[in-house]
């Protein structure tokens, strides 16, 4: 399973190719437009058709050649038929965040559902490396149904932080060191427990 840092570097060069074509159109276009209708020096129609072409089949093809690259997507596909290893309970109220267990601890490739519910405002829930680059996350409504299925592939430790603004104190919603994740065959570097940098 990839890491949502490969996707997101993956995702940038792709999107920025994706974005030279749309731009290159656009400006193909307002050429056209300031020539005299006398000049037909200019590209033709087929061109502009070309362009439309490339640009619907690199959008659609990009998200059918990475569905199953993108962590979440398997998981969320599939949700019915995964059964979770561990449920972990978040309770959410009053700008703090009780857990039922702390810290949690996750073995390597187990379905963990993070189980969030909130009894005031609407939070988030966000899993954060050690150099702040984010794993996975979720809005936490009250009187809604908020969960996450993930599965880790790499040993780490890693904090919760409220995603959402729930008012200033909001700021302050972080839980250092909150998941411990052991038992895989490589480390992610970048979640190493807080204190260890």
């Amino acid at each position: 399973m990839a890491d949502s840092i490969d996707v997101l570097a993956t995702l940038k060069l792709v999107y920025g190719i994706y974005a030279f074509i749309a731009i290159s159109l656009i400006s193909w276009f307002g050429y056209r437009v300031t020539k005299p209708k006398d000049d037909d020096a200019g590209a033709k129609p087929a061109l502009f058709w070309t362009y439309v072409v490339v640009l619907a089949v690199v959008g659609t093809g990009l998200h059918f050649l990475t569905y199953n690259s993108v962590p979440w997507v398997p998981i969320d596909l599939n949700r019915a038929s995964i059964k979770a290893d561990t449920v972990f309970d978040i309770t959410y109220e009053d700008h703090q965040m009780s857990f039922s267990s702390f810290p949690m601890q996750v073995g390597c490739g187990e379905h963990v559902v993070f189980n969030a519910t909130s009894n005031d405002l609407t939070y988030g829930f966000g899993i954060f490396r050690a150099d702040h680059t984010m794993v996975a996350q979720m809005q936490v409504v009250p009187q809604s149904r908020n969960d996450l299925m993930w599965k880790f592939g790499k040993n780490g430790t890693y904090y919760i932080r409220s995603t959402e603004y729930s008012g200033p104190r909001g700021a302050k919603m972080v839980a250092q060191n909150a998941i411990v994740v052991t038992g895989c065959d490589q480390d992610d570097v970048r979640a190493v427990e807080i204190g260890e940098q």
